[in-house]
């Protein structure tokens, strides 16, 4: 007769059987603790042009995330710390017999790939298009069209938010060129 007792996370756990180890918090807070710091130490190489009237720099937002991920390392730690540890996942919609779709696997990364090449050809709206339907189409998407114009309506608004209006770098590409709103 085997008796169970519960470990700190309240999942029986088999009678002998040492308190469960938290390694994998551990090491989400330690990576999180090592973007922030990354994120922190780049926001201050970021350059500010001198006299610059604005208030607000251009390293608040990054400082911000940086130290967002410092405090978040710092909660998980104390929560591991005081005992405070996550609920295992019963995997209650995962089949674990289930293989892996290599199929859609290799298609994705085509599909993710291609944006290299298209983007210089088409133009960035296009490309996303073809990016967003490739890859809803290779996850079961049903219909193609609402798939293609769902992704073409992302790239168009993608392009007015950051290529025009922010001033990035996105080429509209030979078909959005002559448009003046698109080439501003």
């Amino acid at each position: 007769m085997t008796t169970e007792t519960p470990d700190p996370a309240g999942a029986p756990r088999p009678a002998g059987a040492g308190p469960r180890r938290p390694i994998g918090e551990l090491a989400f807070a330690v990576v999180c603790a090592l973007l922030g710091v990354g994120v922190i130490v780049g926001a201050g190489a970021i350059r500010v042009p001198s006299g610059s009237a604005s208030v607000l720099g251009p390293r608040v937002f990054p400082y911000f995330v940086g130290a967002l991920l410092l405090v978040a390392a710092i909660a998980v730690i104390v929560a591991i710390a005081t005992g405070h540890r996550g609920q295992p996942d019963e995997g209650e919609d995962v089949d674990p017999d289930a293989k892996t779709d290599w199929r859609a696997v290799v298609l994705l990364v085509a599909v993710f790939c291609s944006q290299l090449v298209l983007i210089e050809f088409v133009g960035w709206p296009i490309a996303i298009a073809v990016v967003f339907a490739g890859a809803a189409l290779t996850l079961g998407a049903k219909r193609w069209w609402v798939a293609v114009l769902v992704g073409l309506g992302l790239g168009l608004a993608t392009q007015l938010l950051f290529g025009t209006w922010l001033g990035l770098s996105l080429p509209a590409g030979p078909l959005l060129d002559w448009i003046p709103i698109f080439n501003g």
